[in-house]
């Protein structure tokens, strides 16, 4: 099996990759390392270590992204896409301000915004043992419960798989559902 060839160090390597380049989905690695683990290629502890210390990498690259694009940037960026306005974006980034442990622990749990999160902590430079304590802890969650199940089902890990993705794709309804309506009161507002 190509997890056990690949070690707890694969296990590392890939999960920082699925960070920094989203479309490597670590609902498939975690659940697949699990059934290495439970084949008794590594052991399951190991892998949620290197899990969660491949996903602090990855995490940290993205951090150092945001905080290179800085809070001033950003703004003067956001400030370019239509229908966006200045007052939005600082009250977003009041609440990231307010909120920001929370949104990082969370978010480390929700598809698609696992690697994202990292780069709001960024711009608003969240305090580095903060920001590891929180993706740590998300990271750790996530990354045991995905390879738990991997290693409870066995050679039925992909189960696991389809379970998340139709999470993943309610998210993105969420998202997509209320960035529609986003833009459709901006409009609104903006005809009045």
């Amino acid at each position: 099996m190509i997890m056990g060839a690949l070690g707890v160090f694969g296990v590392a390597v890939l999960v920082a990759a699925e960070n920094l380049f989203p479309p490597i989905p670590s609902e498939v690695i975690l659940p697949m390392a699990g059934f290495a683990a439970q084949r008794g290629e590594f052991p399951i502890v190991w892998a949620i270590v290197a899990a969660t210390v491949g996903s602090l990498l990855g995490a940290v690259a993205l951090y150092w992204l945001g905080a290179w694009l800085g809070h001033e940037r950003f703004l003067r960026l956001a400030a370019r896409v239509p229908l966006v306005d200045r007052n939005d974006v600082e009250r977003t980034v009041s609440w990231f301000r307010r909120h920001g442990s929370a949104t990082v622990f969370f978010g480390r749990m929700v598809p698609v915004f696992r690697s994202l999160i990292s780069i709001p902590a960024g711009i608003e430079r969240m305090p580095m043992l903060r920001f590891l304590l929180f993706t740590g802890l998300g990271s750790a969650i996530w990354n045991g419960a995905l390879i738990g199940g991997g290693f409870l089902l066995g050679s039925r890990w992909e189960q696991i798989t389809a379970g998340i993705e139709t999470f993943q794709w309610g998210v993105v309804s969420v998202v997509v559902a209320l960035l529609v309506g986003y833009v459709g009161w901006k409009v609104w507002k903006r005809n009045r």
